[in-house]
């Protein structure tokens, strides 16, 4: 199933972003574990549309039901299922553009893909709406991590040229990756949110669009998970990343920096710290070592696209007609996604791991 991620922990997302609802099914999340709802919601309403103006003013509670597979607050080990219903969809704003390819978006190709029967309002199924069920998984997996020993957290590193400072790479403690999802703008350093906030509000004012990148880091992964060739932690990580709407380019370590150096330089040294742990002295592989997590932390930086729906009048075609025509898209719309996307990225790096420690701790579903 093209919406469905997971080899023992199956994670399903569905819904349309104007339809009812939007939700998700978790299958294989382990019985027994105790859910903090508080914690659960604080995370999800980090995301939540509608509280900040480098976000869209489409206001939704994002609350979720859940349905099935929680009792007394404690997992069952059955599916837990979850919906969150849409009450805030301006449909209307969609009409005039059902046969015109907004730039950027998946109209067009969605049209092909799926005959003409897809849902075009507000993305359908396409649309990062989807990706507020997927924070409920990420936030279960979250706590599910957490109780052992794993953290993760995540900030937005760079607006265009306003860049905040980065994860350190070695010495890196639960508190510093928990730091920026406690502030109202999620970054390390403060001064960066005013440098940030100057960029995006000067692209809404245009009637424009800003993209950016989120870096996330996670501290407390055991060594040894992961398999090569195919079965990667960089693999499972970026098929998950990919799903992300916006996001067009991911790296871990070094990355693409890596290129620039020589082997002397990229090289991680290893030795024995006072615990008697295997360590690296700096850490340009992002704690994987082919494809296994060495551990130390793991960190990876995703590039999200500016948002496409913006004001400003642009050329495009009516694929209906197979005429060329013009499009100012209204409606409401974020003009940077990356600031949202922050714990989006953190819920999909618990998905994934969790669902690989599982996998390679020999977990089976009842």
């Amino acid at each position: 199933m093209s919406s469905q991620i997971g080899n023992i922990l199956k994670v399903s997302l569905f819904g349309e972003s104007h339809g009812t609802a939007i939700g998700a099914v978790i299958d294989g999340f382990p019985p027994g574990v105790g859910i903090d709802m508080e914690k659960l919601l604080a995370f999800m309403a980090r995301r939540a549309p509608g509280r900040d103006r480098t976000a869209t003013p489409r206001r939704e509670s994002d609350l979720p039901r859940i349905l099935s597979g929680v009792l007394d607050g404690v997992t069952c080990g059955t599916p837990i299922a979850a919906v969150i219903e849409n009450a805030d969809q301006h449909s209307g704003d969609y009409k005039k553009m059902a046969a015109a390819a907004r730039p950027g978006h998946a109209d067009y190709t969605g049209y092909l893909r799926y005959r003409g029967n897809n849902d075009v309002r507000g993305g359908g199924h396409f649309s990062a709406r989807l990706t507020a069920p997927l924070t409920f998984a990420g936030g279960l997996c979250l706590q599910y991590l957490e109780k052992r020993g794993i953290y993760i957290g995540a900030h937005l590193l760079s607006v265009r040229d306003a860049e905040d400072a980065a994860f350190p790479e070695t010495d890196l403690t639960a508190e510093q990756v928990a730091a920026p999802g406690k502030k109202s703008f999620p970054v390390l350093d403060d001064s960066a949110e005013e440098r940030m906030r100057g960029v995006i509000e000067e692209a809404r004012r245009n009637e424009d669009s800003v993209g950016g990148i989120v870096e996330v880091a996670v501290t407390g992964m055991p060594a040894g998970i992961g398999s090569p060739i195919f079965d990667t932690v960089e693999g499972r990580l970026s098929f998950g990343y990919f799903g992300i709407p916006a996001v067009k380019g991911v790296e871990f370590g070094a990355g693409f920096r890596a290129s620039e150096l020589r082997g002397s330089e990229n090289n991680d040294a290893f030795y024995i710290d006072e615990d008697g742990s295997v360590k690296t002295r700096t850490n340009h592989h992002g704690g994987i070592l082919g494809g296994i997590s060495s551990g130390m932390p793991v960190i990876a930086r995703l590039a999200f696209k500016p948002t496409p729906s913006i004001g400003k009048e642009q050329d495009t075609v009516d694929f209906i007609r197979g005429e060329e025509t013009k499009l100012r898209i209204t409606g409401r719309h974020d003009p940077c996604v990356a600031v949202r996307a922050v714990p989006v990225v953190e819920a999909m790096t618990a998905v994934v791991l969790t669902d690989m420690l599982l996998e390679q701790e020999g977990y089976k579903v009842e």
